[in-house]
């Protein structure tokens, strides 16, 4: 294949990689706490600040009145990983404590979505990488701590890790943004560092020992 042709594929690939982030990478999570009735081992700060991270692009995107389509799978994942706290909440016996965080989240978006300053806005859309990469850094400092994953969805952190090298190559092939690059490779090699704490628990055991 030439050059422009390999690219259109590389093109079409790695946007399929960040769809299936964008739709997908909460939802193994989820229903892997269901499944096994329990939340242990999944750091609630890291998934408080993936919350964040998912919210800030639907804030942006009301508050700018985008179309429902262009960021609707923004929405799902927000829904999915609301619930992923509350389940944390649940599972810990802080049933009361989820319910009225839900509720407060609830609002918080709308007012800032409705009535947020602009510049607020705008920070915190530009705020939402670094928020994904420290969650990624809390998950992992717990796994640590713990010498277990516990609940942790292999395959989340698997659609996460493919959807940064999505983002990692449509930002050098389109924006040319080197932060943004940095970043998302930062977020990748984080992925990859839950990944080995995932497959190779062993010899997670085995440093910390």
């Amino acid at each position: 294949m030439n050059g422009a042709c390999l690219r259109f594929v590389m093109n079409r690939v790695m946007g399929l990689l960040i769809l299936l982030d964008t739709f997908l990478a909460q939802l193994p999570q989820l229903l892997k706490i269901l499944w096994r009735r329990s939340a242990d081992g999944l750091s609630l700060t890291s998934t408080l600040l993936q919350l964040y991270a998912f919210s800030c692009p639907v804030v942006y995107a009301i508050a700018h009145h985008f179309p429902l389509f262009a960021w609707g799978e923004r929405l799902i994942t927000l829904t999915q990983t609301a619930a992923i706290v509350f389940l944390i909440l649940y599972y810990r016996g802080r049933t009361l404590t989820g319910i009225l965080f839900l509720l407060a989240f609830g609002g918080a978006i709308f007012l800032l979505a409705s009535y947020a300053a602009a510049a607020v806005v705008s920070a915190m859309q530009a705020s939402s990488l670094p928020a994904v990469i420290a969650s990624k850094v809390f998950q992992a400092g717990t796994n640590h701590s713990n010498d277990s994953t516990g609940q942790l969805s292999s395959l989340s952190v698997l659609l996460s890790w493919a959807g940064s090298l999505g983002f990692i190559f449509v930002s050098l092939q389109e924006t040319g943004n080197w932060l943004a690059t940095v970043s998302h490779t930062l977020s990748a090699c984080l992925s990859c560092v839950l990944l080995a704490q995932v497959f190779c628990p062993d010899a997670t055991k085995k440093k910390s020992e």
